[in-house]
Parts: C-alpha cells; structure tokens; sequence
C-alpha cells in the first residue's frame, strides 16, 4: 500500500433496522474496520435516488415503526465516535423544518446532510442556514452536467462532492466519460471528490480510480436485511467487507 495515499471511505446503512441497538453496534464496528464516514439514512417511504435494496429497507424500516427520535437516539451513540451525515429525502427534512433538523445535528454532532432530491437552486437559499451552524450540505455532480453547471453547483461545496455515476456508463466507457467530469471540478475546487454508483468489493479499485474516496451503500444494505443471517453475522459480515474495500481503495 502507498503510505501518502489514503482514500477515503463512506458507508451508507439505513436507520434504525431492524433496531436501534443495532444500528450502533453496526456502525462503530463499521469504524473499525475502517470506515472514515457514516451516512445514516432516513427510512421514508419514495426513497427516489435509491435502488430496490435500500427501497427494502426503507420500507422495513418504516413498517417496524421508524421515528425522527429513532434517528436521534442512534446518532447520540454514534456521532460523537465517527463522522457521521444524515442521508435523507426532502419531505422529512421539511415536515420537520430545516432549522430544528440542523439543530438538531449540532445537539448531536451530525457534520452535515446528504438530500439527493433537493435542487441545487433551493440548496443555495439555505446555505446560511447551514453556514449558522456550521454543517457541510452535500453537493452532488453526474456525468451529465456541463462545465458551466459543474462550476456552479461545487464552487461552495463544503466536506465532500457526491458525485452520481450512472447505470450506462460501464467498462472503458465509464473511466472516459468520468475522466472528463473528474477534471472538471478539479478546475473549480479541490474539495474531495468521491464516487457513489454501484461501488462494492469488486468493483471498488478501479471505481476509485483518480477521486479521493467511494461511497458504498446497497452492498452494506443487502446484508442488513438478509433474515438469513443473525445479529452478529450481519455485523461481522459487512464489517468484513468494509474492511476489504479500505485496504483495496488504497493499495
């Protein structure tokens, strides 16, 4: 492994499923196999930017009797160990009001947000809001924005940029089509980019190729809601393949 280099890694796990305990248990051990970041997810019922594995778990989630306080009992018991981000949907960041969600992630040292349907043009009005209590909200980037769009979407990103691979783009396609986004918002920023698309043990190495971290989520997921596996099974399991993709992302 090159010592100078140390790419970093996001995990994603669903709130709250198929308990609270679990969820911590989960994810300090996540941090020890060496996982530099938390997305705790917020179960909602029309999870649009989420695949079929994290839909499941949404709506497990939510059929188990999820609540905000859920979210908040975990994050006390996680936040103040690893880095941790809310990852979640407009409608209940607005239910509950932006102001009293951010305050409530400075209460419990949540460093910031992760809404993936919330439009760039609305992020902009509630950046005070977010530089009043000091919180990262995370600016996304897809091989389909322009230059000039890039430019506007990251040129105040703050912590890291999410950036959305899609579907299509496999193969040598896909490291000529996200070389270009890549250097790209390199010319604007030098906030760390990191990739979210279809990143698992297998496909991590070359995924990471030329970005400064991956973010991984349904092939975490997968196994929470596999009733085949226990408790411990399920933590052990995933802390395992966390630990695989660290070591692999920064050989």
């Amino acid at each position: 492994m090159n010592e100078n280099i140390d790419k970093k890694l996001v995990g994603y796990i669903t709130a709250s499923y198929p308990e609270n305990n679990f969820t911590v248990d989960l994810a300090l051990s996540m941090k020890e196999a060496g996982v530099d970041s938390l997305e705790l997810g917020i179960p909602f019922s029309d999870p649009v930017a989420d695949g079929p594995v994290i839909e499941k778990a949404n709506l497990l989630a939510l059929n188990n009797g999820f609540k905000l306080n859920d979210l908040f009992e975990v994050s006390s018991k996680i936040a103040p160990h690893m880095d941790t981000l809310w990852m979640g949907y407009m409608n209940p960041f607005y239910r509950y009001g932006i102001e009293k969600f951010l305050q409530k992630a400075d209460e419990y040292r949540i460093t910031g947000t992760i809404i993936p349907d919330l439009p760039f043009e609305m992020a902009g009005s509630l950046t005070p809001l977010y530089e009043k209590y000091n919180k990262a909200n995370i600016s996304f980037v897809a091989p389909t924005d322009s230059d000039e769009r890039i430019k506007e979407i990251i040129t105040d990103s703050k912590k890291f940029i999410y950036m959305v691979a899609y579907a299509g783009i496999t193969g040598s396609g896909q490291s000529e089509d996200l070389s270009t986004i890549i250097s790209n918002v390199r010319k604007y920023t030098n906030t760390p980019l990191y990739i979210g698309f279809g990143v698992d043990e297998n496909t991590c190495k070359e995924k990471s190729q030329g970005v400064d971290g991956v973010i991984v989520g349904s092939t975490f997921v997968k196994h929470i809601i596999d009733d085949s596996l226990s408790y411990n099974e399920k933590i052990t399991k995933i802390s395992a393949i966390a630990k695989e993709i660290k070591e692999k992302i920064n050989e």
